[in-house]
């Protein structure tokens, strides 16, 4: 299914990897203490940034990227009853 949302200019939609629900030891972690993830999947990206010159700088992301970001960057949105993350191209941090 293709997401009904098209990103503007530098900006990309991601959807965020589910928080780990146990520790490597076993210990279940509850819904209150679970961190907010920060590594997703890139599912859509705009058509890049426009420079002072007029030129676009296309991103350097692609749709299937796996990506990491920082904790409290982006918009969280609900589309079609899924949970997305979309921000700037400039918070993202690594691709893996």
């Amino acid at each position: 299914m293709a997401l009904s949302i098209k990103p503007l200019a530098d900006r990309v939609v991601i959807k965020a990897a589910a928080a780990e629900a146990t520790t490597k030891s076993g210990i279940i972690i509850p819904d209150t203490a679970k961190e907010k993830p920060q590594r997703g999947e890139v599912v859509a990206v705009g058509d890049g940034k426009t420079s002072d010159n007029g030129t676009i700088i296309k991103p350097e992301v692609k749709v299937g990227d796996q990506v990491l970001y920082g904790k409290w960057t982006g918009t969280e949105i609900t589309v079609d009853g899924e949970d997305y993350l979309i921000m700037q191209e400039k918070d993202i941090l690594a691709v893996l």
